[in-house]
């Protein structure tokens, strides 16, 4: 879908220095024994609905979970110096295990075909390998994802898929990872004001936008069913990204916390500083409220059907940590609080609500 991704988002130092699978499954049996557990109990569940041939293309694609869950932890989280409080192997690990892990109980393994569970799977460990990437796609897919999706082909590679014979699933995870893509943005009142590639995709997911996309850049994409199945996969996916709405209340306010905190890490505000405290409490009242009740929207019928009870169960709750929140802070001079301040007392809140 989009030309030239591996020339301009090549190899960085992680990956030219993460390149063993076996390593990689090494180092999680040391550190994270449970994600080892985890590869087992899924591979049983597959190998148990799919038979012998799923379970075989699942060896592979666990060698490729590894190595994307080591590189991953080292650049973003536990097993590195840079780490990012929300894009780290801990989100990835809440999707494959967690959400994936829920969908499956609930609507039943044989709901998808063996090959989509493993792409989603991999689209769990691969889709925020790269945070700090700045080039210009010229595309509406975010330079992150861009280099994301060049990565993790270069990992179905390593861990013995084949462009050619596996061409699904290198497709889906290119279209589930451009998907992916999220516009937080302020939208202007004027609407021309977007260039054309912002007119597709306006705030929230680009998932949904995507067909739409497509369209553009190949006109004959619906003769192609793998490409069509990629578009499908993609929606789902997005649900399960952004699955945090319709979780309990105190793994939503986790989510939010989280992402903050990366956020203000980003901008350089300290969380114990009084210059974190404003933009803080704007993330979690205001901030959080536009993502739940503007920004978020379900995009497959699957993913919809899993979660939309739990967001409709936590949509009073969202306004009423606003609510509570703004009371606390709202008259407070902005040099008297930090964003650690906000952060606890969100956390108070969330467990009251719950």
């Amino acid at each position: 879908m989009i030309e030239g991704l591996q020339d301009r988002f090549p190899a960085d130092a992680i990956e030219v220095r993460l390149q063993d699978p076996d390593e990689a499954l090494r180092l999680i049996g040391e550190r994270r024994p449970d994600v080892i557990a985890l590869f087992a109990q899924r591979r049983a569940v597959l190998e148990e609905n799919f038979g012998a041939a799923i379970a075989q293309a699942w060896d592979r694609a666990e060698r490729a979970l590894a190595l994307s869950l080591v590189r991953l932890a080292v650049r973003h989280g536990r097993f590195g110096n840079d780490y990012h409080d929300y894009h780290n192997e801990m989100h990835a690990l809440e999707i494959l295990d967690r959400r994936i892990g829920r969908v499956m109980r609930e609507s039943g393994p044989h709901t998808l075909a063996g090959m989509d569970w493993i792409a989603l799977s991999l689209f769990a460990s691969c889709h925020d390998l790269r945070q700090r990437e700045v080039v210009d796609t010229g595309h509406p897919i975010g330079s992150n994802e861009a280099a994301s999706i060049a990565e993790t082909q270069r990992i179905l590679d390593r861990c013995g898929f084949d462009p050619a014979h596996d061409r699904a699933l290198y497709l889906a995870l290119e279209v589930m990872i451009a998907g992916s893509t999220f516009d937080a943005r302020p939208q202007p009142l004027d609407r021309r004001a977007y260039n054309t590639a912002e007119v597709i995709h306006a705030g929230g997911p680009l998932a949904p936008h995507l067909a739409r996309e497509m369209e553009r850049s190949n006109p004959g994409w619906r003769a192609d069913p793998q490409v069509e199945r990629a578009l499908e996969l993609a929606l789902l996916a997005s649900d399960l990204d952004t699955a945090n709405v319709g979780e309990s209340f105190v793994e939503l306010c986790d989510s939010s916390a989280r992402l903050a905190s990366e956020r203000e890490m980003r901008a350089q505000r300290p969380l114990d500083s009084v210059a974190s405290g404003a933009p803080m409490l704007g993330f979690v009242t205001g901030g959080q409220e536009r993502y739940f009740f503007e920004l978020h929207r379900f995009c497959s019928p699957l993913g919809e059907r899993v979660y939309a009870a739990g967001k409709a169960a936590n949509a009073d709750k969202v306004r009423e940590m606003s609510l509570r929140l703004r009371a606390e802070f709202g008259n407070r001079a902005s040099d008297s609080f930090s964003g650690a301040d906000v952060l606890r007392a969100q956390q108070r809140v969330a467990w009251d609500l719950q």
